[in-house]
């Protein structure tokens, strides 16, 4: 029996703490795409599009049925961050003191906490997102296209190939 999915996609956007460029290295992207290929070979989320800037992500995912939203970003952000500030300690201790934080439950921090999540509950906002997220790189600067940009699905959309091994197509 088919599963009913519940949740509507989402435009998910993590924002690295202070706006610091962490993620201006591919190594730290990769982890990133590493994280996103396991949920989706988990059978956790669909992805439909994503970007990575040097100080934060954009997705747009769905949750598949039996799990739950805060749980799949609470392993996501915490994966993450674990295995960047493993490298950061092994080979760039003195950025990891950028990092370093005050609180109770943790002694380095790298994601921003309160990511912003927005459910698209229409085709017309999914669309605009989608587009939003391609052309990010261009407004940066990075690219002049959006499919010339590495780090997006933007190259997904253009030719039908993905890539990355975990995309769906959003007619799917």
């Amino acid at each position: 029996m088919k599963k009913i999915i519940t949740e509507w996609p989402q435009f998910y956007t993590a924002t690295i703490l202070d706006w610091k460029r962490l993620l201006k290295q591919d190594k730290y992207k990769d982890i990133v795409i590493a994280s996103l290929r396991f949920l989706v070979k988990s059978r956790r989320v669909r992805i439909f599009g994503f970007v990575i800037m040097s100080n934060h992500i954009h997705l747009i995912w769905q949750v598949e049925p039996d799990f739950k939203q805060s749980d799949v970003k609470r392993d996501f952000l915490k994966y993450t961050a674990q295995k960047i500030k493993a490298d950061l300690r092994r080979s760039h201790p003195q950025v990891l003191d950028r990092f370093l934080v005050c609180s109770s439950d943790r002694h380095y921090q790298f994601w921003k906490r309160g990511s912003l999540s927005v459910e698209l509950r229409s085709r017309a906002v999914f669309f605009q997102k989608l587009e939003y997220i391609h052309w990010n790189p261009v407004k940066a600067f990075l690219s002049s296209t959006p499919e010339e940009y590495k780090y997006s699905s933007a190259s997904f959309y253009e030719t039908g190939l993905d890539n990355w091994g975990f995309l769906t197509h959003y007619t799917e």
